[in-house]
């Protein structure tokens, strides 16, 4: 890993067990988990190949396997990996630092049609790594591929970090919510929820 993430340098092993039996309460005890892959399922064709990029325990990856997609879910945190391959067998669960994501080298080179990045990954990642992030995320998606974003605006990283960080990254900007639910964003939003593609290839 090139640096260690935010998750890592400011959390423990302690943590990141905490964080996944919390989810593991919360599905016990029937909360709906499952907003994120509801919105991206809705936006992708049947059988879609998807990275569920800083997947944590695997909830939205594991959701959106539920509804026939093929998922690799990519975390920087083996327990988080871990738990998700106990919890939620199906989907492919990787360990890998996403400022370095090379899922061909992992044996999958066919490029997907959609990445969805939840949870508040963007701000945990290493400080000035969202960039290359970014630039990996797109260049694992097929032309007019599209990509997922949400987190919170209270963690560190601005709207405005985000927006630069997007730009080189090869994805564009197309639409933007300050909720799952797509309600619209305003300069008060405490959270958002931004739609980036891929451009599609343009014919000779």
């Amino acid at each position: 890993m090139a640096n260690p993430t935010r998750w890592a340098s400011q959390h423990g092993p302690e943590h990141s067990q905490w964080y996944i039996d919390r989810f593991r309460r919360m599905a016990a005890d029937g909360a709906d988990l499952a907003g994120e892959a509801r919105l991206v399922d809705a936006m992708v064709p049947r059988g879609a190949r998807i990275v569920d990029a800083g997947c944590g325990p695997g909830r939205v990856g594991a959701e959106l396997h539920v509804r026939g997609h093929e998922v690799v879910g990519v975390d920087a945190d083996p327990l988080l990996i871990e738990a998700a391959e106990a919890d939620h067998p199906g989907p492919r669960w990787l360990v890998a630092d996403l400022s370095e994501l090379d899922l061909a080298a992992a044996g999958e080179s066919a490029p997907f049609d959609a990445v969805v990045c939840a949870g508040n990954v963007m701000p945990y990642l290493a400080p000035g790594s969202g960039g290359a992030v970014l630039r990996r995320l797109a260049e694992h998606l097929r032309a007019d591929g599209v990509a997922v974003i949400g987190f919170g605006l209270d963690r560190g990283y601005s709207l405005a970090d985000f927006d630069a960080d997007t730009e080189g990254s090869g994805l564009l900007l197309e639409h933007r919510f300050a909720t799952w639910d797509l309600r619209p964003f305003a300069d008060d939003s405490s959270f958002a929820v931004s739609v980036l593609r891929r451009p599609a290839s343009r014919r000779p």
